[in-house]
């Protein structure tokens, strides 16, 4: 009866908590989730993370991608970009590789972005710790 469920893809919004709704606990998904409604509690998402403009998240997310239209209350993680819209609030700390805050947006919190990417192979260190600006730095001392 239930055999014939298709795998989700981080891709598609599985999971919708809409307008009027309230809940409370830990979410986990695999797919996408969208919030029109009022969510505490943990966050947890391979795919996307969409909170609407009637949207409000007493939570700490961590997901791929966050939008956020609404307000949260907590600490957003992303592997990629962290949107928050002209209509948006972010109440706390954001940890994101790209933020966008657009006209309007509210950040109320510290941002830490880090690349996931790593160095290309032709960048190396000449081990000095420096740069390789010592000796310039020599040179202009003596």
């Amino acid at each position: 009866m239930f055999k014939d469920i298709k795998k989700l893809s981080p891709n598609m919004t599985d999971t919708l908590i809409g307008a009027g709704t309230e809940m409370d606990g830990h979410l986990k998904s695999q797919a996408g989730v969208r919030i029109e409604g009022v969510y505490k509690g943990d966050i947890e998402s391979k795919g996307d993370i969409v909170i609407g403009e009637g949207g409000i998240a007493k939570s700490n997310i961590s997901a791929r991608d966050v939008t956020i239209a609404g307000k949260v209350f907590g600490d957003v993680h992303t592997l990629g970009k962290l949107i928050i819209t002209a209509t948006g609030q972010l109440h706390g700390n954001s940890h994101a590789a790209i933020l966008n805050v657009h006209e309007g947006g509210i950040l109320n919190g510290s941002s830490q972005m880090e690349r996931m990417e790593t160095k290309p192979a032709g960048i190396a260190s000449d081990g000095s710790g420096s740069g390789g600006n010592s000796d310039k730095k020599t040179k202009q001392a003596g």
